[in-house]
Parts: C-alpha cells; structure tokens; sequence
C-alpha cells in the first residue's frame, strides 16, 4: 500500500472512529494496556537493541546524549509510567460531545456548540519510543486517527509498539487503519504534502525537525521549536526554597523541554542566596555560565571554581539539554521579565519570590504558556498537570497552549436542530419572524449529542 493509501485509510477510519461511544474506545484502551504488559519482555529487548546502536551512534559524535536518554524504555519507571498514562486517559471523561454554548433561536430551532475531533493527526517525533503509545491512546480517547512517523533510530522498538497497537485494535471495534505507524525517513516530505488528509501536524523532537515542518507544509503545525525556560531569584526569595527548587529544575532531567537553562538573580540575591544555590548544584557538577558579576562571586569559592564558565550572549539563547545553566544579573523584576520575553521560547518560566504582589506581576507579564510561583519548571507536563499523558508541549497562541491532553485534540462543531426551519422566514420587516436568542443552560443539556453505547 502507498504512503497516499495510508493516509486515506486513516482519514476514511476517523469517520468510523468519531461515530463510536466512549465505551467502545474505552474498551480499547484497556486492551493496549493488556497487550503492553504481556508483551513487555519483548519490547524491552527491542528497546536496548536500538540503545546498543544509539549509544556507538552517541560516541561516534552523530546521537546527542539527550536524544540517548530519550530513547532508553528500560528503567521500570519509565515502561511503567507508559502503561499507566494510557490507564489514565482511559479514566478520564470524554472530552466529545460536550456542550459549551446553547442559544434557542426559535421554537424548535436549537443551536449549540459540541466538542468534537480534531480529525487525522501526523505526529512526527524523534527518540521517545513512547510517543506512540502516548499518542495512540489520546487519539483512540478523543477520537482522532493518528499517523505516528518515528525516527530511524528507535526502528526496533517502533515495530515492537507498533505490533501491540494492532494487535489491540484488532480485538476492538476502533478500525486498525486509524492509527498509522511508518517510519521510512523520506517520507517525511511526502506526508508533509498531504493537506487534503491530515488536519493537524505535531511534531515531538528537535529544534531542527519542528522548524523544517513548519517551513514546508501547509498543514497546520502545533508544537514548540525551543524548552528554553527561566528561572528568576527575586531578593526577597527563600533561601532553602530557591536551592530546592533551582536543583530539581536543572538536574532532575536535563534533557527535557521544561529543565531549567537560564537562572536570573536579583543583584542583591548575588552573595545570599546564589552561592547556596550554586553550591547545590555543584553536588550534581552543574556548569555555570556566568556573567560578570555573577562570575566575581563564585571565583574564589572551591566548590565552584572548576565549574564556571564566562557567559557569551549566545548562552541566553540556548537550550543546553545537559548539565550547564546560564546564569545573568538583573537589578529588577521588570528587567528580570524584559529579559525572558526577549530570550525565552515561551514554555515555562518561574519566579521565586516571598512576595505574591511580585508574583503575580511576573506571571501577568510573562508571554508562556506556563508562568510559575515557587515551583519547579519540571511540573510543566501533561501526566503532572493530570492529563493521563500529553501529546505534547504548545507555546503557539492557538486553542491549546502548554501541555496538550485530551482537551487539545478537540475542536467544536456547531450543531443547529430544528423542524423544518426555513433562514428566508427570519429577518426584520414585515412578515418576518424575529429571532429569540435565548440562552440555553447548557448544564442541561450536556447529553444532547451523547453516542448511544
């Protein structure tokens, strides 16, 4: 079958998957979860064959080590954690159906507006072998078809994923052709042609993938190109606070999107609480890139010396993706916020601050999809924010913005019931018939375009 084939079979499958009841999809959901824990041996082994290539690839200079990570399904943690988010998503309520407008234009003549799909979905990503199951189940879940492209270093474990797919769907009533797995590198472009098809492009992995998509399709494109987040330390901030959460935003994954990789510090925060926080992650051998001021501090200290850099004006720009933060003095809030928006992707950015007035003035001003108050930029993710999983991260000022769940894989569809209701009766003037316009509580009628299970 031609890649065009798939992508029809794909679309004329969401036509079916969009008729079935929360029931049905649920259903299937439950029989992924059997499959992957059946199968888990098998795809574990799948998954460190690709991590043997991966890792010459990495020490040969042509793998990023952060792309190394991403890849590796082995810790129980991790393959758990997959299987959970699709029990999740399963327990979460339907997101279709929903009304979230009613207007009664007349007798009989009901308009509202009901969640619906978004409709065929390519998901283009790289590494993380678990996209396709995330992605798999928030589709079955929201009623999307899927075509999931991978990249050709997870080829093993993308067959192993993919067989537990289809054999699960082959046991429910979700048609198997509305999720679609290939993995062919050039056929990236090809898909990327396919607008009549596919409604919506999300693209998980590197800066370079998300902006060669974005250039070369018609499709639109929901996704994040940089995880350059911030962290500014106001004067005020709590000094076992401020290291805590610095330490966790940097070290407890720095090779995701939402790690920390630029930390602003008031100027009267640079011999407080700085060198506190800069001995704590020291413990972690963080590299500090630093500016002037922030350099003359830690020079002298022991800890730190070995671990200090000069900062250039390209450190702010960068998403390091590895143990290395760049570090900048600011003398106020309004140059610590004048510097992110200028610098930042708009994913996620955090205060640390005592004082909520300041707080609340950084997360007004700061333009992200994310703004945090004394916590780490690691909780910006859809299983944490109780997504069941998420799809992905969207800094675009569209529907969805920040970690995607369910609710970002809907649209609404307007629905009009009548009874023979003709447009030419209605108007203003003689023997016209004025309109009502009268609210509906749609609390009331939030079952009106339910499916039948």
């Amino acid at each position: 079958m031609s890649l065009e084939a798939n992508v029809k079979t794909a679309r004329d499958s969401f036509i079916t998957l969009q008729t079935l009841s929360v029931k049905e999809r649920d259903e299937a959901l439950d029989i992924i979860v059997e499959e992957l824990i059946s199968k888990k041996d098998t795809i574990l082994k799948a998954n460190a064959e690709d991590m043997e290539s991966a890792k010459k690839q990495n020490e040969a200079g042509k793998l990023s080590s952060s792309m190394l990570k991403r890849l590796d399904l082995s810790t129980s943690a991790k393959y758990e954690s997959m299987v959970q988010g699709v029990s999740d998503v399963k327990n979460l309520d339907d997101p279709l159906g929903r009304v979230t407008y009613g207007c009664r234009l007349d007798d009989n003549l009901d308009l509202y507006r009901v969640s619906c799909p978004v409709g065929v979905l390519l998901v283009i990503f790289e590494a993380r072998p678990e996209v396709i199951i995330n992605i798999t189940a928030l589709a079955i879940k929201s009623g999307n078809a899927v075509v999931l492209k991978g990249g050709t270093e997870s080829t093993k474990s993308f067959a192993a994923l993919s067989e537990v797919v289809r054999s699960a769907l082959s046991r429910s009533k979700v048609p198997q052709g509305a999720v679609q797995l290939v993995q062919s590198r050039e056929e990236v472009a090809q898909l990327l042609q396919f607008d009549r098809y596919i409604d919506l492009v999300i693209p998980r992995g590197s800066d370079k993938l998300v902006r060669y998509i974005k250039e070369n399709t018609k499709i639109p494109v929901l996704g994040h190109a940089d995880g350059l987040c911030s962290m500014y330390v106001h004067d005020d901030a709590d000094k076992d606070l401020a290291v805590k959460v610095v330490f966790d935003a940097k070290t407890d994954y720095p090779a995701g999107c939402n790690a920390v990789e630029t930390l602003l510090v008031h100027e009267n925060a640079l011999t407080t609480q700085f060198p506190l926080i800069a001995e704590k992650l020291a413990q972690a051998s963080v590299v500090l890139k630093c500016d002037d001021r922030s350099f003359e501090v830690l020079e002298r200290v022991p800890y730190a010396a070995s671990l200090l850099q000069h900062a250039t004006e390209k450190d702010y720009d960068t998403e390091f993706l590895d143990y290395t933060l760049a570090v900048k003095t600011v003398s106020s809030l309004e140059e610590a916020m004048e510097h992110i928006n200028a610098h930042g992707s708009k994913h996620t950015d955090c205060i640390l601050t005592s004082n909520e007035s300041v707080a609340n003035k950084f997360m007004s001003g700061i333009d992200a999809s994310g703004v945090y108050w004394n916590a780490s930029t690691r909780f910006a993710d859809g299983f944490r924010y109780g997504f069941g999983t998420e799809v992905g991260i969207s800094t675009n000022k569209i529907h969805a913005r920040g970690p995607m769940g369910l609710e970002g894989l809907t649209i609404y569809k307007y629905q009009l019931r009548g009874k023979g209701h003709v447009a030419s009766a209605y108007g203003v003037g003689p023997n016209k018939i004025p309109f009502k316009h009268e609210p509906l509580d749609v609390h009331h009628i939030s079952e009106v375009t339910k499916l039948e299970d």
